[in-house]
């Protein structure tokens, strides 16, 4: 049931394209450095998500990646099975024959798992992603904004004067 490598590494590029869209075609090598993932691996990744339609790929100086859908057309769930992975909660794959060849007594529990995370992942668009990180960025930087490191924060330092 767990996802693997694979399926996470294709969330995170997919996301890190449509984060960075607006400076034009993304490439293998960048998506690689700023998250830290092997590029020849990346490749293979992206690769499968472009013959899906998911990419689309310009060659050339400044070539890359781009987004073959508008954000909130592409699901979660279509960037894992992209890449030749799913959901599968079942010990037999969902072929039912897990107990000497027979369904097993919870089979069916499993199943349903499965569908439910699928559903989940369905649910969860790539434009949704997006606005979750940018949200999540505006968050830290208004934090950093309020006080950096090594410097005094001036409200409290105003507050500190008016008081004392």
């Amino acid at each position: 049931m767990r996802l693997t490598t694979k399926g996470r590494y294709a969330v995170t590029a997919m996301l890190d394209i449509a984060l960075h869209c607006e400076q034009g075609p993304v490439s293998v090598q960048d998506i690689a450095g700023r998250q830290d993932i092997s590029s020849s691996y990346l490749e293979q990744i992206v690769g499968r998500l472009k013959r899906l339609g998911l990419l689309t790929s310009y060659r050339g100086p400044g070539g890359g990646y781009q987004l073959g859908a508008a954000p909130e057309d592409i699901s979660i769930s279509a960037v894992v099975s992209a890449v030749g992975e799913g959901v599968d909660a079942t010990r037999c794959g969902g072929r039912a024959d897990c107990h000497e060849g027979h369904m097993c007594l919870t089979h069916n529990l499993w199943v349903d798992l499965s569908a439910e995370i699928d559903s989940f992942l369905q649910s969860i668009s790539l434009a949704s992603l997006v606005e979750r990180q940018v949200q999540a960025q505006n968050r830290a930087g208004a934090k950093q904004i309020e006080s950096k490191p090594g410097e005094e924060d001036p409200m409290r330092i105003a507050a500190t004067l008016l008081l004392s």
